[in-house]
């Protein structure tokens, strides 16, 4: 540590005593519970926008809009949430966050018109925005042994979310209608209710406001500073392929509307299982190897997806997600071991800033892209930011 000012530690829960969990566990199953539901609503504006445009008449520039706020706010704003939660130390930053997320995004049927469309979603942004600084934190602090297994399954419970929320929201739009999707809601009710009566609250006599610790940041600034832009490289191929592989797909491929949805509902999935696989092979072989691998190892399959046809695309596809996200909890954990009093800012920067910084450059200069030459092409040109990371692990510290 560069300083020695005391900093606040977060909350070491113990399981009940009727309890039959490993110390830790029930606390990070909950977050693991808490992720999941809050990237499902994270993931389910996509879901809205076609009947945005047809019952409200939205053109694609107010779409736009709508994409740009639900970056902003839900990824771009975490680090303030992160400033907060380690200044304050209150549960209700994660708590509550699935039933407002919830409720807010689940009430987007509701709205008569674009102002309130726009409001809703800022609001149920905000909430994606606080839970992931704190929760990240505390999802793993009772767990002894293992922890970058225990962030990796905590990280994978959020990208499952994310995946599977365009499913949900669909299967509930079509069976329910649009004016009631509020009943989407209901699981993260039920999440919030689960957690308050499971999560602890700090004890009083840890509680404290702190300031940011600026002498200890600087003493790391710099592997700090790699491990940002390792996310953010890594962040534009994912965040341009979440937002253009269906499009790509149907009008350069000749996929089926159902076909590219749920190719990309498997290319994040198995990016899920791959950030489990990768907290487990970190915790033997160590952070800075798995992102090397997992840099240059995604290329090769990328190229095959766009240069191959039919099952072989797809299996390609799929290999891609999982050996390029495997580094999700690894970066995260990598760099609050580097800050540790810091925590809930440092997980913000590698969570949210990094992958909206990427969102709102990279979405719409792809777009304008797209438009002159091909959106395949655009694609293929952004594989080279996973060798441009491959490079700089090698910066990383041993």
């Amino acid at each position: 540590m560069a300083s020695e000012r005391t900093t606040i530690a977060v909350p070491v829960t113990t399981a009940p005593a009727k309890s039959q969990w490993p110390a830790g566990y029930e606390l990070l199953a909950i977050y693991a519970a808490g992720h999941f539901a809050v990237d499902v609503y994270s993931a389910a504006l996509g879901v809205f926008q076609p009947m945005f445009a047809r019952n409200l008449g939205f053109n694609l520039t107010q779409a736009g809009i709508l994409g740009g706020a639900m970056v902003l706010a839900g990824s771009v704003m975490q680090p303030v949430y992160g400033i907060l939660s380690d200044r304050y130390h209150s549960r209700l930053f994660s708590v509550l966050a699935p039933l407002l997320a919830g409720v807010f995004i689940s009430s987007l049927g509701l709205a008569p018109n674009f102002g309130w469309v726009l409001a809703l979603v800022l609001l149920g942004a905000s909430a994606v925005a606080s839970f992931h600084p704190q929760s990240s934190v505390r999802a793993a602090s009772g767990v002894r042994e293992g922890r970058g297994k225990a962030m990796a399954f905590f990280i994978s419970a959020g990208q499952l979310g994310y995946a599977l929320g365009p499913v949900y929201f669909a299967f509930i739009l079509t069976n329910f209608g649009f004016q009631q999707s509020w009943i989407a809601a209901i699981p993260g009710v039920l999440v919030t209710l689960w957690m308050l009566a499971k999560v602890p609250e700090l004890p009083i006599e840890s509680r404290g406001k702190t300031k940011i610790n600026w002498v200890e940041l600087r003493a790391v600034w710099q592997p700090l500073l790699i491990l940002y832009f390792l996310v953010f490289l890594r962040s534009v191929l994912q965040i341009t392929f979440t937002q253009f592989l269906p499009l790509y797909l149907t009008k350069e491929r000749a996929f089926s509307y159902g076909s590219a949805s749920l190719a990309l509902t498997m290319y994040s999935a198995m990016g899920a299982f791959g950030g489990f696989a990768g907290g487990h092979i970190a915790d033997r072989f160590g952070g800075r190897r798995v992102i090397l691998y997992s840099m240059i190892g995604a290329v090769p399959f990328l190229l095959l997806f766009f240069h191959s046809s039919g099952p072989l695309a797809i299996a390609a596809l799929a290999a891609a997600g999982l050996i390029l996200l495997s580094t999700n909890p690894v970066n995260i954990v990598m760099a609050q071991n580097l800050a540790p009093g810091q925590s809930g800012t440092i997980s913000a920067l590698m969570m949210g800033f990094a992958w909206g910084m990427a969102g709102i450059i990279f979405i719409p200069l792809a777009g304008w892209l797209a438009d002159r030459y091909t959106l395949g092409m655009v694609l293929q040109v952004l594989t080279l930011f996973p060798v441009l990371g491959f490079l700089l692990a090698f910066r990383l510290p041993k």
